[in-house]
């Protein structure tokens, strides 16, 4: 069972959006998994084999102790029926309490079908009496994740104004960290001239950092009001 389940159109973008997120949560002795639809590849300078070892790579820094991927297609990523299936038996079979979905806007077409798929499986999931005939059979006992927040890995300048921050100081250089095995994707024929892409990283976690007075930050939204039975956790 997870406390939280990460969703991830590519192997790198729950590193890049939510890194910070899943090392908070494990601090507060929460388990944590990832789930990445697709294998990411073909890209310029990566492969199927290149980008396994990254993930692996970047799962032992996060000391993430789940981690799987769906095996949908990549660049062609789409919410259809048998995916919000496929989705949805997953969700049945960890049973996160919250989701993390990329942010829905996005000019990546992956991107925003990730989204629409989460919410799509979110909402299947809780789904009874789906073994009758006209139904789309699901595996699993029905689950319903009490929430789903939404991280930034978009490819689109957006000046967002996230629902909350998290401030991720302490494990600012272990988000790095992760980030930095995806060799393929974020070095390699990269300019190498400042301000690099670290560079920007940095930039942005240490903006969202001052937005609520610490060093670095992670931006986090929600279509949801958010509810609060105490204020101690605010920063």
């Amino acid at each position: 069972m997870l406390d939280a389940l990460v969703i991830a159109p590519h192997p790198d973008d729950a590193e890049l959006g939510a890194a910070g997120v899943i090392l908070k949560l494990q601090q507060e002795g929460k388990r944590v998994g990832v789930l990445d639809l697709t294998s990411g590849e073909p890209t310029p300078q990566g492969s199927l084999e290149t980008r396994a070892r990254e993930t692996a790579a970047a799962t032992k820094v996060l000391g993430l102790e789940w981690r799987e991927n769906l095996g949908l297609p990549n660049r062609s990523l789409e919410a259809t029926l048998e995916n919000r299936a496929k989705l949805a038996a997953v969700f049945r079979r960890v049973k996160p309490k919250w989701l993390f979905a990329p942010y829905w806007e996005d000019a990546h077409p992956d991107h925003t079908a990730a989204t629409k798929l989460v919410e799509d499986a979110r909402f299947w999931s809780k789904l009874t009496k789906t073994d009758e005939p006209g139904q789309m059979a699901l595996a699993g006992e029905p689950h319903h994740p009490s929430r789903v927040y939404y991280y930034y890995c978009v490819h689109l300048k957006l000046a967002p104004q996230p629902a909350f921050v998290v401030d991720i100081s302490d494990v600012w250089e272990k988000k790095i960290e992760s980030i930095r095995c995806y060799e393929s994707q974020f070095v390699t024929g990269r300019p190498t001239t400042s301000p690099t892409f670290y560079d920007r990283l940095r930039d942005e976690a240490a903006y969202w950092g001052k937005s609520i007075g610490t060093a670095y930050g992670e931006p986090i939204e929600t279509r949801e009001p958010l509810g609060l039975a105490k204020l101690g956790g605010l920063v």
